[in-house]
């Protein structure tokens, strides 16, 4: 495995609900503004890592996973 899962799995729940309503306000709003789009792009960031478990800026910043989670 290339990477060490860092995110716990309620967080991981969050991550991609909350990845799913960001990819939803931006399909429902295509084409109208920057803040849009950019809200498409984070959704699509969290609800990866959160399907993936693996967060990228946990991970620079030192986050590791407990065993017992």
């Amino acid at each position: 495995m290339l990477y060490v899962k860092n995110v716990p799995n309620r967080e991981r729940a969050i991550r991609i609900v909350m990845g799913i309503v960001g990819l939803a306000v931006a399909a429902m709003n295509w084409g109208d503004s920057a803040i849009v789009a950019g809200a498409g792009m984070v959704g699509a960031i969290m609800a990866m890592s959160g399907l993936m478990g693996f967060c990228p800026m946990c991970a620079i910043a030192g986050r590791k996973l407990d065993k017992e989670q």
